[in-house]
Protein backbone atom coordinates (compact mmCIF):
# COMPACT_ATOMS: atom_id res chain seq x y z
CA UNK A 1 0.00 0.00 0.00
CA UNK A 2 1.34 3.62 -0.49
CA UNK A 3 2.49 5.22 2.30
CA UNK A 4 0.12 8.16 3.36
CA UNK A 5 1.24 11.83 3.51
CA UNK A 6 0.02 14.17 5.60
CA UNK A 7 -0.96 17.34 3.91
CA UNK A 8 1.59 20.50 4.59
CA UNK A 9 0.49 23.17 7.70
CA UNK A 10 -1.12 25.77 7.19
CA UNK A 11 -0.93 29.47 7.60
CA UNK A 12 -3.26 31.98 6.40
CA UNK A 13 -2.50 35.72 6.35
CA UNK A 14 -5.36 38.16 6.01
CA UNK A 15 -4.36 41.47 5.70
CA UNK A 16 -6.49 44.88 6.46
CA UNK A 17 -6.28 48.68 6.45
CA UNK A 18 -9.69 49.82 6.78
CA UNK A 19 -12.44 49.30 9.45
CA UNK A 20 -15.18 50.21 6.66
CA UNK A 21 -14.34 46.66 5.81
CA UNK A 22 -15.36 45.26 9.42
CA UNK A 23 -18.32 42.94 8.72
CA UNK A 24 -16.71 42.02 5.79
CA UNK A 25 -13.40 40.98 7.00
CA UNK A 26 -15.88 39.14 10.49
CA UNK A 27 -17.05 37.26 7.73
CA UNK A 28 -13.34 36.14 6.16
CA UNK A 29 -11.97 34.98 9.76
CA UNK A 30 -15.18 32.99 10.41
CA UNK A 31 -14.54 31.54 7.04
CA UNK A 32 -11.37 30.20 7.77
CA UNK A 33 -12.23 28.60 11.17
CA UNK A 34 -14.78 26.47 9.14
CA UNK A 35 -12.45 25.24 6.81
CA UNK A 36 -12.37 20.87 6.18
CA UNK A 37 -8.51 21.44 6.63
CA UNK A 38 -8.16 23.82 9.83
CA UNK A 39 -5.46 26.05 9.52
CA UNK A 40 -2.45 26.00 12.08
CA UNK A 41 -2.37 29.70 12.73
CA UNK A 42 -4.44 32.88 11.48
CA UNK A 43 -2.77 35.68 11.43
CA UNK A 44 -4.33 39.20 10.66
CA UNK A 45 -2.19 42.25 9.63
CA UNK A 46 -3.30 45.27 10.39
CA UNK A 47 -1.61 47.69 7.76
CA UNK A 48 -0.73 51.23 9.62
CA UNK A 49 -4.30 51.79 11.59
CA UNK A 50 -4.24 51.49 15.23
CA UNK A 51 -7.85 52.25 15.62
CA UNK A 52 -8.55 48.28 13.72
CA UNK A 53 -5.78 46.86 15.40
CA UNK A 54 -6.92 48.21 19.10
CA UNK A 55 -10.66 46.67 17.71
CA UNK A 56 -9.30 43.59 16.43
CA UNK A 57 -7.42 42.79 19.59
CA UNK A 58 -10.40 43.16 21.55
CA UNK A 59 -13.28 41.12 19.64
CA UNK A 60 -11.16 38.45 17.97
CA UNK A 61 -9.39 35.93 20.27
CA UNK A 62 -8.57 32.96 18.35
CA UNK A 63 -6.63 34.57 15.55
CA UNK A 64 -3.32 36.12 15.90
CA UNK A 65 -3.72 40.17 15.23
CA UNK A 66 -0.61 42.17 14.49
CA UNK A 67 0.62 45.26 13.21
CA UNK A 68 2.32 45.92 10.13
CA UNK A 69 6.28 46.13 10.38
CA UNK A 70 6.88 47.59 6.80
CA UNK A 71 6.04 50.67 4.71
CA UNK A 72 2.07 50.85 4.55
CA UNK A 73 0.67 48.79 1.69
CA UNK A 74 -0.13 45.45 0.88
CA UNK A 75 3.15 44.25 0.02
CA UNK A 76 4.95 45.35 3.14
CA UNK A 77 1.89 44.23 5.40
CA UNK A 78 2.08 40.53 3.54
CA UNK A 79 5.96 40.25 4.50
CA UNK A 80 4.91 40.98 7.84
CA UNK A 81 2.82 37.74 7.56
CA UNK A 82 5.93 35.80 5.69
CA UNK A 83 8.36 37.08 8.67
CA UNK A 84 5.77 35.48 11.45
CA UNK A 85 4.19 32.52 9.87
CA UNK A 86 5.62 28.93 11.23
CA UNK A 87 3.99 26.94 8.88
CA UNK A 88 4.83 24.82 6.24
CA UNK A 89 2.53 26.81 3.62
CA UNK A 90 1.30 30.75 3.55
CA UNK A 91 -2.09 31.20 1.79
CA UNK A 92 -3.24 34.53 1.66
CA UNK A 93 -6.79 35.78 1.79
CA UNK A 94 -8.18 39.45 1.35
CA UNK A 95 -10.44 41.13 3.91
CA UNK A 96 -13.00 40.94 1.42
CA UNK A 97 -12.72 37.81 -0.15
CA UNK A 98 -14.92 34.66 2.00
CA UNK A 99 -13.42 31.17 1.33
CA UNK A 100 -15.41 28.20 0.49
CA UNK A 101 -15.19 25.28 3.26
CA UNK A 102 -12.81 23.18 1.17
CA UNK A 103 -10.73 25.84 0.25
CA UNK A 104 -7.28 24.95 2.12
CA UNK A 105 -8.13 21.34 1.21
CA UNK A 106 -8.14 21.78 -2.52
CA UNK A 107 -5.20 24.03 -2.11
CA UNK A 108 -3.02 21.66 -0.42
CA UNK A 109 -3.46 18.83 -2.12
CA UNK A 110 -0.77 20.10 -4.67
CA UNK A 111 1.78 20.23 -2.25
CA UNK A 112 2.68 16.50 -2.22
CA UNK A 113 4.69 17.50 -5.50
CA UNK A 114 7.89 18.95 -4.13
CA UNK A 115 8.15 21.00 -7.54
CA UNK A 116 4.94 23.00 -6.86
CA UNK A 117 5.97 26.50 -5.73
CA UNK A 118 2.34 28.14 -4.90
CA UNK A 119 -1.23 26.90 -5.63
CA UNK A 120 -3.82 29.79 -6.43
CA UNK A 121 -7.98 29.18 -6.61
CA UNK A 122 -11.03 30.79 -8.50
CA UNK A 123 -12.34 33.98 -7.39
CA UNK A 124 -15.65 34.87 -7.82
CA UNK A 125 -17.22 38.37 -7.77
CA UNK A 126 -19.91 39.42 -5.61
CA UNK A 127 -21.31 42.59 -6.11
CA UNK A 128 -22.80 45.03 -3.93
CA UNK A 129 -25.14 45.91 -6.26
CA UNK A 130 -26.07 44.52 -10.12
CA UNK A 131 -23.11 43.59 -12.49
CA UNK A 132 -23.41 46.50 -14.89
CA UNK A 133 -24.67 45.94 -18.30
CA UNK A 134 -21.29 46.84 -20.21
CA UNK A 135 -19.21 45.12 -17.15
CA UNK A 136 -18.03 41.85 -19.49
CA UNK A 137 -16.65 38.68 -17.31
CA UNK A 138 -13.40 39.69 -19.61
CA UNK A 139 -12.99 42.05 -17.57
CA UNK A 140 -13.44 41.06 -14.12
CA UNK A 141 -9.41 40.85 -13.46
CA UNK A 142 -10.61 44.86 -12.94
CA UNK A 143 -11.90 43.82 -9.68
CA UNK A 144 -9.60 41.14 -8.54
CA UNK A 145 -11.54 38.31 -10.01
CA UNK A 146 -10.92 35.63 -12.37
CA UNK A 147 -11.91 35.78 -15.84
CA UNK A 148 -12.85 34.67 -18.94
CA UNK A 149 -10.12 33.04 -20.47
CA UNK A 150 -8.68 31.47 -17.53
CA UNK A 151 -8.18 27.62 -17.22
CA UNK A 152 -11.47 25.93 -16.27
CA UNK A 153 -9.57 23.13 -14.96
CA UNK A 154 -6.40 23.02 -12.38
CA UNK A 155 -3.50 24.16 -14.86
CA UNK A 156 -0.09 25.50 -14.85
CA UNK A 157 -0.07 28.98 -14.90
CA UNK A 158 2.27 31.89 -14.75
CA UNK A 159 0.81 33.61 -11.45
CA UNK A 160 -1.96 33.14 -9.18
CA UNK A 161 -4.41 35.68 -8.00
CA UNK A 162 -3.77 37.83 -4.94
CA UNK A 163 -7.08 37.50 -3.17
CA UNK A 164 -6.71 33.55 -3.47
CA UNK A 165 -2.94 32.09 -3.18
CA UNK A 166 -0.53 29.81 -1.45
CA UNK A 167 3.06 29.69 -1.26
CA UNK A 168 5.34 27.53 0.37
CA UNK A 169 7.25 29.61 3.27
CA UNK A 170 10.57 28.51 2.49
CA UNK A 171 9.96 29.84 -1.70
CA UNK A 172 8.93 32.62 -0.24
CA UNK A 173 11.88 33.23 2.11
CA UNK A 174 13.76 32.53 -0.28
CA UNK A 175 13.06 35.60 -2.58
CA UNK A 176 12.94 37.81 -0.29
CA UNK A 177 9.32 38.21 0.11
CA UNK A 178 7.06 41.01 -1.98
CA UNK A 179 8.82 43.56 -3.48
CA UNK A 180 7.71 46.47 -1.40
CA UNK A 181 7.71 49.44 -4.88
CA UNK A 182 4.49 46.88 -5.96
CA UNK A 183 1.42 46.51 -4.97
CA UNK A 184 -1.94 48.64 -3.35
CA UNK A 185 -1.19 51.41 -1.09
CA UNK A 186 -4.79 51.81 0.29
CA UNK A 187 -7.05 52.91 -2.67
CA UNK A 188 -4.21 53.19 -5.02
CA UNK A 189 -5.19 50.73 -7.56
CA UNK A 190 -1.94 49.67 -8.26
CA UNK A 191 -0.92 45.64 -8.65
CA UNK A 192 1.23 42.91 -9.99
CA UNK A 193 2.98 42.43 -6.94
CA UNK A 194 1.84 38.63 -7.16
CA UNK A 195 3.10 38.74 -10.47
CA UNK A 196 5.98 39.28 -10.16
CA UNK A 197 6.94 37.31 -6.77
CA UNK A 198 5.41 34.30 -8.90
CA UNK A 199 8.04 35.11 -12.01
CA UNK A 200 10.71 35.68 -9.31
CA UNK A 201 9.69 31.98 -7.63
CA UNK A 202 10.24 30.35 -10.73
CA UNK A 203 13.42 32.14 -11.67
CA UNK A 204 14.78 31.06 -8.87
CA UNK A 205 13.68 27.18 -8.51
CA UNK A 206 14.19 25.82 -12.71
CA UNK A 207 11.62 23.27 -12.50
CA UNK A 208 8.90 24.79 -10.33
CA UNK A 209 5.59 25.18 -10.72
CA UNK A 210 2.60 27.67 -9.67
CA UNK A 211 -0.87 25.86 -10.09
CA UNK A 212 -4.18 27.39 -10.65
CA UNK A 213 -6.78 25.25 -9.17
CA UNK A 214 -10.24 26.77 -10.02
CA UNK A 215 -11.90 23.94 -7.62
CA UNK A 216 -10.44 26.26 -4.78
CA UNK A 217 -12.71 28.90 -4.97
CA UNK A 218 -13.12 32.52 -2.67
CA UNK A 219 -15.82 35.12 -3.40
CA UNK A 220 -14.69 38.36 -3.67
CA UNK A 221 -16.86 41.40 -2.41
CA UNK A 222 -16.77 44.21 -5.03
CA UNK A 223 -18.06 47.87 -4.26
CA UNK A 224 -20.66 49.28 -6.30
CA UNK A 225 -17.74 52.27 -7.12
CA UNK A 226 -15.94 49.50 -8.87
CA UNK A 227 -18.46 49.16 -11.65
CA UNK A 228 -18.29 52.66 -12.99
CA UNK A 229 -16.70 53.79 -15.94
CA UNK A 230 -13.88 56.05 -13.71
CA UNK A 231 -12.59 53.20 -11.62
CA UNK A 232 -12.56 50.72 -14.65
CA UNK A 233 -10.51 53.21 -16.83
CA UNK A 234 -8.14 53.90 -13.53
CA UNK A 235 -7.40 50.55 -12.70
CA UNK A 236 -6.85 50.32 -16.35
CA UNK A 237 -3.98 53.10 -16.76
CA UNK A 238 -2.86 51.61 -13.24
CA UNK A 239 -2.56 47.90 -14.48
CA UNK A 240 -0.11 49.43 -17.67
CA UNK A 241 1.67 50.87 -14.91
CA UNK A 242 2.62 47.73 -12.88
CA UNK A 243 2.82 45.89 -15.88
CA UNK A 244 5.60 48.12 -17.09
CA UNK A 245 7.21 48.32 -13.56
CA UNK A 246 7.53 44.22 -13.61
CA UNK A 247 8.75 44.15 -16.93
CA UNK A 248 11.55 46.51 -15.77
CA UNK A 249 12.18 44.08 -13.08
CA UNK A 250 12.31 40.71 -14.37
CA UNK A 251 11.80 41.08 -18.12
CA UNK A 252 9.35 41.77 -20.90
CA UNK A 253 8.38 38.50 -22.35
CA UNK A 254 8.25 36.95 -18.85
CA UNK A 255 5.96 39.54 -17.90
CA UNK A 256 3.38 39.78 -21.27
CA UNK A 257 3.51 36.45 -22.60
CA UNK A 258 -0.49 35.56 -21.11
CA UNK A 259 -1.31 39.50 -21.73
CA UNK A 260 -0.29 39.07 -25.27
CA UNK A 261 -2.76 35.88 -25.57
CA UNK A 262 -5.70 38.01 -23.53
CA UNK A 263 -5.65 40.52 -26.18
CA UNK A 264 -5.12 38.62 -28.99
CA UNK A 265 -7.97 35.54 -28.41
CA UNK A 266 -10.37 36.81 -25.66
CA UNK A 267 -10.99 40.51 -25.80
CA UNK A 268 -11.53 40.17 -29.80
CA UNK A 269 -13.84 37.48 -28.87
CA UNK A 270 -15.15 39.76 -26.70
CA UNK A 271 -15.91 42.47 -28.82
CA UNK A 272 -17.56 40.90 -31.61
CA UNK A 273 -20.00 38.80 -29.28
CA UNK A 274 -21.26 42.39 -28.10
CA UNK A 275 -21.46 43.90 -31.12
CA UNK A 276 -23.17 40.78 -32.53
CA UNK A 277 -25.72 40.58 -29.24
CA UNK A 278 -26.61 44.46 -29.72
CA UNK A 279 -27.32 43.90 -34.09
CA UNK A 280 -29.25 41.15 -33.03
CA UNK A 281 -31.26 42.60 -30.80
CA UNK A 282 -30.62 39.93 -28.23
CA UNK A 283 -28.73 42.52 -25.58
CA UNK A 284 -28.97 45.73 -25.81
CA UNK A 285 -25.93 46.27 -23.92
CA UNK A 286 -23.76 44.29 -25.81
CA UNK A 287 -22.45 47.73 -27.65
CA UNK A 288 -21.05 49.06 -24.37
CA UNK A 289 -19.30 45.67 -23.28
CA UNK A 290 -17.49 45.43 -26.39
CA UNK A 291 -16.88 49.34 -25.78
CA UNK A 292 -15.92 49.05 -22.58
CA UNK A 293 -13.36 46.08 -23.88
CA UNK A 294 -11.88 48.70 -26.07
CA UNK A 295 -11.62 51.44 -23.52
CA UNK A 296 -9.69 49.28 -21.25
CA UNK A 297 -6.94 47.70 -23.48
CA UNK A 298 -6.50 51.46 -24.62
CA UNK A 299 -5.87 52.83 -21.40
CA UNK A 300 -4.13 49.48 -20.18
CA UNK A 301 -1.57 50.21 -23.43
CA UNK A 302 -1.67 53.99 -22.51
CA UNK A 303 -0.67 53.35 -18.84
CA UNK A 304 2.42 50.55 -20.47
CA UNK A 305 3.81 53.50 -22.58
CA UNK A 306 3.87 55.35 -19.71
CA UNK A 307 5.42 53.43 -17.08
CA UNK A 308 7.95 52.17 -19.98
CA UNK A 309 8.94 55.93 -20.75
CA UNK A 310 9.00 56.66 -16.88
CA UNK A 311 11.87 53.57 -16.52
CA UNK A 312 13.88 55.24 -19.62
CA UNK A 313 14.49 58.48 -18.32
CA UNK A 314 14.82 57.09 -14.80
CA UNK A 315 17.55 54.93 -16.35
CA UNK A 316 19.42 57.53 -18.44
CA UNK A 317 19.03 59.83 -15.20
CA UNK A 318 20.76 57.10 -13.31
CA UNK A 319 23.41 56.23 -15.69
CA UNK A 320 24.64 60.18 -16.03
CA UNK A 321 24.60 60.56 -12.03
CA UNK A 322 26.36 56.78 -12.13
CA UNK A 323 24.08 55.56 -10.06
CA UNK A 324 21.59 52.89 -10.09
CA UNK A 325 17.77 53.24 -8.89
CA UNK A 326 14.48 52.49 -9.13
CA UNK A 327 12.41 54.31 -10.91
CA UNK A 328 9.10 53.77 -9.50
CA UNK A 329 9.10 55.53 -6.39
CA UNK A 330 6.73 58.37 -7.02
CA UNK A 331 4.60 56.68 -9.57
CA UNK A 332 1.03 58.04 -9.03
Amino acid sequence: MPRYVAPPTVSVVICTYTTRRWDQLLDVIESVRTQTVPAEEVLVVTDHNEDLYRRLVEIVDDVTVVRSRGPRGLSGARNTGVDLAASEVIAFLDDDAKAAPDWLERLLAYYDDPDVLAVGGRVEPLWDAARPGYFGEELDWIVGCSYTGMPRVASEVRNVIGANMSFRRSVLRRVGGFNLSLGRKGTLPLGCEETEICIRSRMGSPGGRIVYEPAALVRHHVPAERGKVRYILSRSWSEGLSKAQVSELVGHNRTLTPERRYVRSVLPRAVFAGVRDWGRGNNPQGLGRAGAVVAVLACSAAGYIRGRGIAYAARRSSDKAGLVGAPWTHVQ
